[in-house]
């Protein structure tokens, strides 16, 4: 099953770390692959569309449950919030156990949560929603960090960004149907049982897909292929483990200027995604009142534009190389995108907030493998899944305060002064990141290798 051998510049590797690596490691790309990463991303698809599933139509929910929407709120901000303090744990175990571990334990609590739901199908039971939603949300600690290593693990050095965008395409599309399918799925009616009946067609379709999936990644997910995609993975392959130390690893990350600036620069644009997809339903209703399946359709147009420029950005990095420069020209226009929609919301074309949140999905969606793949290279050989973990984690902090603040300001001030806030961070992020320097140590090391 071993196919597409790289070219190699001499017959056994030497490691970074002085050690000789074992000559029989031969660098060759497994088929598998492929299916590893289609099954990851559908997972992951279907955790994500269960995180935005109630905030996509929030007011139906806030009638269903009688509760605030500020409740509804933190059941997508639960997502955020547990991820922190689980990060460490979750990535050591990814380091000490491998990725299949993670894999199961991913698919299988995304499949519990789902269940878990089907348990809160009348309006007093909310407190069981909840609970199903906490699983959901311990299931993403599992999956947020996976896309890198995945791509690392499993692919080319040719086509590594092109993996690491797909498994995070999958993410994306999963909330790209949170947006769509809920509003179809269970109309704004009066009548609480009628209510209750298309809400439990939404759990049970979810909990099955679920399901299937779990049993898919028991059978074909593997820890890794015979041999090495890359110079770079032999080589860290080659490692002893006892020379790893997970806490070093963390400290040396902390004490990497570049990655550091990339965390916050990261956390700040991806929290801004964040806040804007939990808050997209009422922002639109407010402005455009009973259109509930738009405020879907909009929510879509982000993720959906959001999918072909995370590709693009993954493809155009596999070409050129140009970290530094691509996550820059994302990143100014990511504000530029955030601008233009601040001041067209309230226009009263429908329309035109599709074209605006669609060009600000485009980038700030491209923007999330960009992050990923710039933080590899900047910290390699450091594990792929504590770089990005703490990237998300940056990402979750900052999504909560968002979400809180921009929603707290909505209420008082309107939709424009609480998207203003966006942009303002948008900006700080913009100029955070021309002080990154392109250091890029992973891509040295398969140069020097070959």
């Amino acid at each position: 099953g071993m196919v597409l051998q790289e070219p190699a510049g001499a017959p056994s590797l030497s490691t970074a770390a002085g050690g000789v690596a074992d000559a029989t490691a031969e660098v060759q790309l497994s088929r598998l692959r492929w299916a590893v990463l289609l099954l990851f991303s559908s997972y992951s698809l279907c955790n994500a569309f269960q995180w935005i599933q109630y905030g996509s139509i929030n007011n139906v929910f806030v009638r269903f449950y009688d509760v605030s929407a500020f409740a509804i709120d933190w059941l997508s901000m639960s997502y955020m919030l547990i991820y922190i303090p689980l990060l460490f744990p979750v990535a050591w175990l990814l380091d000490k156990r491998g990725l299949r571990l993670i894999a199961l334990a991913g698919s299988a609590l995304n499949a519990m949560g789902a269940w878990v739901k089907l348990g809160s199908l009348k309006p007093h039971l909310f407190p069981v929603t909840v609970l199903g939603q906490v699983i959901c949300a311990l299931a993403q600690v599992f999956i947020l960090g996976m896309p890198s290593r995945i791509a690392s693990v499993w692919f080319g050095s040719h086509e590594v960004s092109t993996a690491c965008s797909i498994a995070v395409f999958g993410n994306q599309l999963g909330i790209a149907a949170g947006f769509l399918i809920p509003p179809v799925l269970i109309p704004n009616v009066e009548d609480v049982e009628k209510l209750a009946y298309h809400i439990s067609i939404m759990f049970f379709m979810t909990a099955g897909v679920a399901s299937v999936l779990f049993i898919l990644v028991i059978i074909v997910f593997k820890e890794k292929p015979p041999n090495p995609p890359s110079r770079a993975q032999a080589s860290i392959q080659s490692r002893p483990t006892a020379e790893y130390s997970y806490m070093q690893s963390i400290l040396r990350l902390l004490r990497n200027a570049n990655f550091l600036l990339l965390m916050v620069t990261y956390g700040l644009n991806v929290g801004c995604f964040y806040a804007l997809s939990t808050l997209l339903s009422r922002m639109v209703i407010h402005h455009y009142p009973g259109e509930e399946v738009n405020a879907g359709r909009i929510g879509l147009t982000i993720v959906l534009s959001g999918m072909v420029g995370a590709l693009i950005s993954g493809i155009w990095l596999d070409k050129t190389k140009t970290y530094k420069q691509t996550t820059l020209v994302v990143y100014i226009m990511s504000l530029v995108g955030m601008i233009v929609y601040t001041f067209t919301l309230s226009l009263g074309h429908l329309w035109v907030v599709f074209v605006t949140a669609g060009s600000l999905g485009f980038f700030m969606t491209g923007y999330l493998p960009l992050g990923f793949e710039f933080a590899a290279e900047l910290t390699y050989p450091e594990s792929e899944g504590t770089s990005s973990g703490l990237l998300n984690v940056s990402a979750q902090i900052f999504g909560i305060a968002f979400t809180i603040g921009q929603g707290q300001i909505m209420d008082r001030f309107g939709t424009k002064a609480g998207n203003l806030l966006l942009c303002s961070f948008l900006f700080l992020g913009t100029v955070m990141t021309v002080f990154i320097k392109a250091d890029l140590r992973r891509q040295q090391a398969n140069l020097d290798e070959q």
